[in-house]
């Protein structure tokens, strides 16, 4: 469980008002092991209604609190940043996207923050502003059955 003090400290550092219902979101996702769905949340915090948890991710995305993952599931995923990340401002740069990981089996998508997205050689006149990289396969749970 993730200390009250910590979560509120994380929540101003990004400029955002530490209301109840955004450290019990960002305190959820601060302990799963995986990017979450706004479904995946729901199922979580039953008495949070959908609109309040989409209403929530929206700002901590605005705020890059969090990220979005487009794993090809058909659900946006979103994991929380590191403090000492910059994905999504202004001045990022590829080096600052990592990998995710889609189990194809348990279907959990995972960051692996130690692997940067790979540089890609553009043609000219193509100016990029963000990458999404995505493997798939098996994560260590579901490969060992």
């Amino acid at each position: 469980m993730k200390k009250q003090a910590d979560i509120e400290e994380r929540l101003n550092e990004r400029g955002i008002k530490p209301t109840a219902m955004r450290i019990l979101i960002l305190r959820t996702m601060l302990e799963q092991p995986c990017a979450l769905s706004v479904a995946d949340l729901e199922d979580v915090l039953v008495t949070v209604d959908k609109s309040t948890i989409f209403r929530t991710l929206t700002m901590f995305l605005q705020h890059h609190l969090v990220h979005a993952v487009d794993d090809g599931s058909g659900k946006l995923k979103y994991a929380v940043c590191r403090n000492d990340c910059h994905c999504g401002e202004e001045d990022c740069e590829l080096s600052d996207f990592h990998i995710h990981f889609y189990c194809e089996h348990c279907r959990h998508t995972y960051c692996l923050r130690s692997e940067s997205v790979p540089a890609v050689n553009l043609p000219e006149g193509f100016v990029s502003h963000s990458a999404n990289y995505v493997v798939k396969g098996l994560c260590p749970s579901c490969s060992k059955t």
